[in-house]
Parts: C-alpha cells; structure tokens; sequence
C-alpha cells in the first residue's frame, strides 16, 4: 500500500467522521507499522495529534522508543509538540504532505496562546518573553531527581 495515499485516506475519513484533518502514517520496510488521525476533537485530549498516536503504536509494536529505519509520513508540517516527538524517537525520515501556508486558507485553529501563523515564533522566544505566562521557579529537590536517575542508571559503583 502507498503510505502517501494511505496518509490521505485516512485524514478524509477522519474529516468524514467529524475529526480534524490530520494523519500519519509509520512505515518501515514497505510495511506500514503503525497509523493514525487526529482524535483530539473525538478525544477532548489536545495531546491526541496523528504523529503522537502513530508514534506510540509504532514503539509499543516494536518495543522500542526509537523509530530508526522508519519513515513517518504526515499529511501536514508538524507542530512544535509534534516535532519534538519525531526528533525524538529518531525516525530515517519524516514525509510531509501540506505545509501550513498551504492549507491556512481552509484550517483554522486558534487558541489562547496558540495560532497557526505566530507559534513557531512565539516557541522560540526566551520562556519570560512567550505570551503563555511561565516562571521559573529553582528547587534543589529538582536537580536531585536527576541525580537519582544517574546514580540507578549509570552508578559504577
């Protein structure tokens, strides 16, 4: 199966079904692994994009975090939660379909802190200067979980 159509068909009948028009689809070896649209709206979970669905499901089938030797395919660009997951399980290779100026005249999804035009700049801005209120607040106990993550970990001892 084509894994560009596949990324399509799923993403129609998603719109079809009351959903959001966005899909992925993980492929490995010309076998697709894992697929997935978007069910935020079906979900009330802002966290259920295409890629993240797909990217579990492809891990949990594997039993792995990383998607070496993979191709992801997504119908659009992804967004900054989405990027950072791809970057993360380290695929070969990620496949976008649309990007966002191009289906801007027909998707709409602004939020508080969060439009389609300005959220890759606002991501990137120095945290005390993002429109999303956020404090950094130090705490000892913090740093100590890390310490205690390296120590079970990687203790020579």
């Amino acid at each position: 199966m084509d894994p560009i159509q596949r990324t399509i068909d799923i993403a129609n009948a998603n719109v079809a079904e009351g959903g959001r028009p966005f899909a992925t689809v993980i492929a490995r070896d010309g076998e697709i692994l894992a697929e997935s649209p978007n069910l935020v709206a079906q979900t009330n979970d802002p966290t259920a994009h295409a890629e993240i669905l797909a990217i579990r499901a492809a891990c949990t089938a594997l039993g792995t975090e990383h998607l070496t030797g993979c191709t992801i395919y997504v119908l659009a660009h992804p967004c900054p939660m989405c990027l950072g997951s791809l970057y993360y399980c380290s695929p070969d290779r990620v496949v976008f379909l649309t990007q966002r100026t191009d289906y801007e005249p027909y998707y709409v999804d602004d939020r508080k802190y969060f439009e389609l035009s300005t959220f890759y700049g606002e991501f990137a801005k120095d945290p005390v200067e993002r429109r999303l209120p956020m404090d950094y607040q130090p705490h000892h106990g913090a740093i100590e979980v890390y310490r205690a993550w390296q120590e079970r970990n990687y203790s020579t001892t």
